[in-house]
């Protein structure tokens, strides 16, 4: 019996173990027995990031969206010094968005009315622009009729990385006759009141884009001006500058440029002869964020006549850029010539000689901004000019006075005052207004500044009334100026006030309406004595515009 007993001890003993190891396998905490064949461990699958996941279906649905459009009129909570608001000025075309455009009219006045604007290029690295324009119009009284053509080409072109080439080439013809004879009983052949300039204009320049390795800026220009009239005179006029500057670290710069031009007037059947200037601005610049200085003299000789110019200007902003003071003391030579005294008054006689004007200013002022919206400045001044011209009728020829005289004085004082104040609301409004008072004293050769200006007005407003549809309004006015009488004495022309409007509107993508309004208080005022302008007149027509941009 007793080894039956210890085989079953035996037995029992070796199943109690296999018992217990199970249960220490078992991790599910049920208390249960497994009983396996045999152990063998393996590592349980950890969890992880599924990234095969499939896209959802997608959603075909209209999504309601909801816009919160912020009010246009940007109030920022700080003032940038660079953000400055500027009365915008709406051309009367209104807003395209177009390359090219043309401008057919016809007028109460006779007046043909063409314009037309091309723009070719990618305007990055080449770019030519096309202008042409034709108005003429024919006046009640007799010989009051003129006629305006203009063709001006300009282009650039960027060649390598650093340099800008600018060219253009221009003709204009300006067609007038001398109507302004009294009594207007005088008879004169057509040929004898006929008074044509013609305009042939070449510009060629360069500049750096960025500054060399050295911190030099350099843009070299040529103009050259081949200007004549129905008489054969003829006059060239050729202007070389050849300005440089020198940054000095980021806040102090030095300027150093020199100017050549060159005049020759041929009149017919004389000699012809020269009138040439020169001058030269050394100055240094200082420049902070509020600061800009600007100190130098202005050496020029006129016509082998020397003189030294002043050159100092200085404007101090405050540090948010609304407001800024300027102040200035400097000189220089304005070219007195046959085609600047023409575009002053066309009726004029061809002047003898040609005096250069010069011209030394004191001035200060100031400018500034107040709000988002409105802009003004203002500046008084203290000038003392050499050889102005001045313009008189010539009652001596038995012309009826038609001609002017160009008469020279050779020394005058003017107090300046000039202000401006604008309004703009984007392109919704703009309103600028500017006044310019003049007070001539201490003329050393005549008894009055004849034919200048005392005091004139301007303001110029533009309204878009609805969408698409443009209103744009000019009034000019002006005190009249001193002009001689026959028997020698001075006497003034009324004042004046010109008031003109125009409407314009689309009515599809590339064509638009457009009419304008002059005189509207039908005024014959004069601006040269003797010279009445025409009264009420109308002109309106369309205007095409064509090749689209790709935005």
């Amino acid at each position: 019996m007793k080894p039956s007993f210890h085989k079953l001890f035996l037995l029992a003993t070796g199943l109690q173990l296999v018992l217990i190891a199970g249960a220490q396998n078992d991790t599910t905490g049920k208390g249960g027995v497994d009983i396996v064949s045999s152990f063998k461990p393996v590592l349980r699958e950890a969890a992880k990031i599924n990234f095969n996941t499939s896209p959802p279906d997608p959603d075909t649905t209209r999504p309601t969206l909801q816009y919160n459009i912020p009010n246009q009129n940007l109030l920022f909570a700080f003032q940038p010094g660079s953000l400055k608001p500027l009365a915008l000025d709406i051309d009367t075309m209104g807003v395209f968005d177009n390359d090219s455009y043309v401008k057919v009219g016809f007028g109460s006045l006779r007046t043909p009315y063409v314009q037309a604007g091309i723009s070719l290029g990618d305007g990055k690295t080449a770019g030519l622009n096309i202008y042409a324009r034709h108005v003429g119009s024919d006046g009640k009284r007799d010989y009051q009729k003129f006629a305006n053509t203009k063709v001006d080409l300009s282009g650039f072109f960027r060649s390598g990385n650093n340099l800008e080439w600018n060219a253009g080439l221009g003709m204009k013809q300006e067609r007038t006759y001398k109507y302004g004879y009294e009594p207007m009983t005088l008879v004169f052949s057509e040929d004898s009141l006929k008074q044509n300039f013609q305009t042939i204009s070449g510009r060629v320049s360069f500049h750096n884009i960025n500054k060399t390795e050295f911190d030099l800026k350099y843009a070299p220009d040529l103009r050259i001006d081949i200007f004549s009239d129905n008489l054969k005179n003829s006059e060239s006029n050729t202007v070389l500058n050849l300005p440089l500057q020198k940054s000095i670290g980021k806040e102090f710069a030095v300027n150093l440029g020199i100017t050549f031009d060159l005049t020759r007037l041929t009149p017919k059947g004389k000699s012809a002869f020269n009138n040439t200037m020169y001058y030269i601005s050394p100055s240094v610049i200082y420049k902070t964020g509020n600061i800009n200085v600007q100190a130098g003299i202005r050496p020029s000789w006129d016509n082998k006549t020397f003189k030294m110019f002043p050159n100092v200007l200085a404007d101090i902003s405050t540090d948010d850029s609304r407001f800024t003071f300027q102040a200035g003391w400097t000189g220089y030579i304005r070219k007195t010539t046959y085609q600047y005294l023409a575009s002053q008054n066309p009726w004029l006689w061809l002047p003898a000689t040609l005096q250069n004007t010069w011209i030394e200013e004191r001035f200060a002022g100031f400018k500034g901004s107040v709000g988002d919206h409105f802009t003004y400045s203002a500046k008084v001044g203290f000038n003392k000019l050499n050889n102005q011209p001045l313009f008189v009728n010539d009652t001596a020829t038995g012309g009826g006075g038609k001609s002017f005289r160009v008469v020279n004085e050779s020394k005058m004082n003017v107090v300046h005052f000039g202000g401006q104040i604008g309004y703009n609301i984007h392109e919704k409004f703009s309103l600028l207004a500017g006044i310019t008072y003049n007070q001539y004293s201490g003329l050393k050769d005549n008894a009055k500044a004849w034919g200048l200006m005392p005091i004139e007005l301007n303001a110029s407003m533009r309204l878009m009334i609805i969408k698409d549809l443009w209103l744009r309004s000019d009034l000019f006015a002006w005190s009249g100026p001193k002009y001689m009488k026959k028997d020698g004495s001075d006497g003034q022309m009324n004042g004046a006030t010109d008031l003109n409007a125009g409407l314009e509107f689309k009515i599809t993508k590339q064509l638009n309406l457009w009419a304008q309004f002059n005189n509207l208080f039908n005024k014959t005022y004069q601006r040269w004595n003797q010279y009445p302008v025409y009264g009420f007149n109308f002109v309106g027509g369309i205007v095409f515009s064509f090749g689209q941009k790709n935005h």
